[in-house]
């Protein structure tokens, strides 16, 4: 039975990158189906103010702390998770299982010049890789032809990069169409392998302050900031 911290109503899979890694490897090779999501104070907000958007997180298999509120909030609650788990590092120990295991990724989402060079990159990054497939992320969430191209393409991993809630909420609505595949929202990861974004530089990370390195190159996410004092307080309210 898996480990989870309770925040804000919403459970978080208690360990290790390591051990998640190991987990995820198994249920890859094994031709399971999973949902991961890459849960951070701004997602854990917005499912506060919206049922069906909780529901769909709490349909996950894996929630995943990522961002350095969400370790944060886990020690004021005094439940503390083990660490961060980074959703773009975890998509590049998934992306070394596919190259080390022959198994293959479909890449979803961003714009459709952006994501033909992502999967470039990730070709020349990892050469024994197989790219199912990929498609730009401009399109009707109601549209299930693109779920069923992605289906056909009998993908092993599938990363979506749709941006919250979109992705999320895409996969929940067409995972039932899939024999197999591991799932997980990447949010703008795709820009970065494509070079388009550039990652917050390690000492920034050290720092846990990747989300003003993030806010400084995109002063236009100020708004989607506006959820982290909104976070803090309500866990300190439910921890007092």
């Amino acid at each position: 039975m898996k480990k989870t911290v309770e925040i804000l109503g919403i459970s978080f899979f208690h360990t290790t990158r390591e051990e998640l890694k190991d987990i995820i490897l198994q249920r890859a090779v094994r031709g399971e189906k999973c949902f991961i999501v890459t849960g951070n104070p701004e997602i854990v907000m917005h499912a506060k103010k919206n049922p069906e958007y909780l529901h769909v997180i709490r349909s996950a298999d894996y929630v995943i702390p990522d961002g350095s509120g969400i370790i944060l909030a886990s020690k004021i609650l005094k439940r503390p998770l083990a660490e961060r788990i980074a959703g773009f590092d975890f998509m590049g120990d998934m992306l070394r299982i596919a190259a080390e295991r022959s198994l293959s990724v479909y890449l979803l989402g961003a714009e459709d010049e952006v994501v033909k060079t992502a999967a470039a990159n990730i070709r020349k990054q990892y050469p024994n890789i197989r790219i199912a497939g990929f498609h730009h992320g401009y399109f009707d969430l109601r549209d299930e032809e693109v779920a069923r191209r992605v289906a056909a393409a009998s993908p092993d991993f599938i990363f979506v990069a749709l941006g919250f809630p979109k992705q999320e909420i895409w996969i929940h609505r067409y995972l039932p169409m899939f024999e197999k595949g591991v799932f997980m929202g990447v949010g703008g990861s795709f820009d970065v392998l494509a070079g388009k974004a550039k990652r917050a530089p390690e000492f920034w990370r050290r720092l846990n302050l990747e989300w003003l390195y993030r806010l400084i190159q995109q002063p236009s996410r100020w708004r989607r900031m506006l959820a982290l004092p909104e976070f803090v307080l309500a866990v300190l309210k439910e921890r007092f």
